[in-house]
């Protein structure tokens, strides 16, 4: 079994395509992708994007972004939402709406967006009061875990490439973000999560004799088009992350 995991593209199209295109040289089809959330919010393309995503129909969990889509009144919307909501048509959303929380993908893969029980929660990571991010505790990750089965636990959300094994064997990927190597928060204290570079990630698994192997691929594409069209939209700390890796500017 051998298969392709992607997550929080964030409307980023050209990096998606970028991707997409990787995993096809890897020789991995597209009925072998599985998508994670956190499609299309940002001030990028999210038209563009969302169209692609449905013709490719790949397994897809929704992602807290995803459902502020389709929960948030319009005038009440963040701003990644607010941007990328105008590019939607009824049809993205009914799409968006359709999304599950969570599934097993062919009896062996458990997906979530962040954790099992809470889309918004990091589970591999946590947050210090003065604003770090830092790897959560074995014990605090073990216990969300408790009642999955899978051998594979697939989740997404903090846009970090990691992969933690349990005490019993399983493994839990993120395999980072497609789309936003870099951004900035406030919940549960301010923080910034930082790749460090520009470059669209995801990740390849396969099982053999029984034992899952990870790749973690970074895909370089036009980053420099994508953090344009972000300072173009009036988003200074979107464009940094697209441009560098790191944050240097607000939003």
């Amino acid at each position: 079994m051998r298969f392709a995991a992607i997550a929080d593209v964030h409307g980023n199209c050209l990096a998606l395509e970028a991707v997409l295109s990787d995993i096809a040289d890897q020789r991995i089809a597209s009925s072998d992708i599985v998508n994670l959330g956190d499609c299309l919010s940002g001030p990028l393309e999210a038209g563009r994007t969302a169209d692609l995503l449905v013709s490719l129909g790949l397994p897809t969990v929704c992602g807290n972004h995803d459902r502020y889509l389709i929960e948030h009144a319009v005038d009440a919307m963040h701003s990644w939402e607010a941007d990328s909501f105008a590019q939607l048509t009824p049809a993205h959303l009914e799409w968006l709406r359709s999304l599950p929380f969570s599934m097993v993908w062919r009896e062996e893969v458990y997906l979530c967006h962040a954790t099992p029980k809470d889309d918004n929660t990091y589970w591999l990571e946590t947050v210090t009061p003065d604003g770090h991010v830092v790897m959560r505790r074995a014990g605090e990750i073990e216990a969300w875990a408790d009642g999955i089965p899978q051998s594979l636990i697939l989740c997404g959300h903090t846009h970090l490439p990691r992969m933690v094994r349990l005490s019993d064997g399983r493994l839990i990927v993120n395999p980072g973000s497609v789309g936003g190597p870099a951004y900035q928060d406030d919940t549960p204290y301010p923080h910034k999560v930082e790749a460090g570079h520009v470059h669209a990630s995801y990740a390849i698994c396969e099982k053999q004799n029984g034992a899952w192997s990870v790749t973690f691929r970074q895909v370089p594409y036009d980053h420099m088009a994508m953090a344009d069209l972000a300072a173009r939209n009036g988003r200074a700390g979107w464009a940094s992350g697209l441009a560098t890796g790191f944050i240097d500017a607000e939003d």
